[in-house]
């Protein structure tokens, strides 16, 4: 068995196969499940949060914005003083980590509520509580490092807190709309992640150590989802992949942009010039680049499963999220 307090350097990837029928999608949800109990960390076991290597000082030019981020290359930001530089690197991951939390704790509720009708038996109602529990460990993990800040972050604008409470019932009513919303959470911020994993030589440690935490329990999370929505969609109605058919690049497009900009929030307590903001993201092609990027696996899944077509694609691209898949493309 593999120790929990290991986290490995080479990040755990998703399972690329498509099961060819029922018995082995249930063999590879069967395996999912026995990697959660092999595999699995505790928040507040498996992360030293009162070492003094994981203390947080916003003098450590470890905090300060990746190079992934459009802002940290901007004449703006180079130009304030370190404390400023960290600081506001620091709130951008604390910001993720509390959309996180909230956004964990809406894909629990969806959870509970899909593996509520549930058969005996069922292999899924089994996955579904390995990857619920694993959520709720990933929001106190986020949390505790939103705490040990200092910062007030509210995460989530707050009209979105509000309409999101619809998402949970999706699992119930409508799961595979309510999955294509899990991808379109995990799938940006596991992009981000990754890329800063294998980019970024000068992390600091704490930020390393729940980051590779998240991705290599999020690989299974988003194995499952892509594996549920193969099975699935050949299987539904033609109004339910209408519905998709528009909702998924809408969805995606307001996803990708709470998890990978800048928060308003963050905006005001910095005094970040809005030209800055204009530059760095909103008019700035290698930013609209990388949140295309981001959503690459779910965007090819969609077309994968037939849920793109001549109108629809109209709606990616209105969300400025559309590029072709890479074998149209090639």
């Amino acid at each position: 068995m593999v120790s929990k307090t290991a986290v490995s350097k080479t990040v755990d990837q998703e399972v690329r196969e498509t099961p060819k029928d029922e018995q082995a999608y249930l063999r590879l949800v069967e395996r999912l499940s026995k990697a959660s109990v092999e595999k699995h960390w505790e928040p507040y076991i498996d992360i030293e949060w009162d070492d003094p290597v994981m203390k947080i000082d916003l003098s450590d030019p470890r905090w300060e914005v990746p190079a992934i981020d459009s802002l940290g290359g901007h004449p703006w930001y180079k130009a304030q003083s370190q404390e400023v530089r960290s600081g506001i690197g620091l709130y951008r991951f604390a910001n993720a980590a509390k959309v996180g939390v909230q956004f964990e704790n809406l894909l629990n509720r969806g959870l509970y509520t899909y593996a509520f009708k549930l058969p005996n038996g069922s292999a899924e109602f089994r996955y579904a509580y390995h990857e619920a529990i694993e959520e709720g460990h990933h929001g106190m993990m986020f949390q505790e490092l939103v705490n040990r800040t200092g910062f007030d972050i509210p995460g989530l604008p707050a009209i979105l807190r509000l309409t999101a409470q619809f998402v949970p019932m999706l699992g119930r009513f409508f799961p595979e709309l309510f999955f294509f919303f899990v991808l379109g959470g995990e799938d940006p911020i596991d992009y981000v992640q990754r890329r800063m994993l294998a980019e970024d030589e000068n992390i600091h440690p704490l930020a390393e150590r729940i980051m590779r935490i998240h991705v290599a329990e999020e690989a299974r999370h988003l194995s499952f989802a892509r594996s549920y929505l193969r099975r699935r969609l050949p299987q539904i109605g033609f109004i339910r992949k209408r519905i998709l058919r528009v909702a998924i690049p809408m969805i995606l497009g307001q996803m990708s942009r709470i998890m990978l900009a800048p928060s308003r929030a963050m905006v005001r307590h910095f005094n970040i010039p809005s030209e800055v903001m204009d530059e760095a993201y909103r008019h700035n092609p290698r930013a609209r680049a990388e949140v295309k990027a981001s959503l690459a696996k779910v965007r090819n899944l969609a077309v994968e499963l037939g849920l793109v077509d001549g109108f629809t694609k109209q709606i990616w691209k209105a969300y400025r999220i559309w590029d072709e898949p890479a074998q149209a493309a090639a």
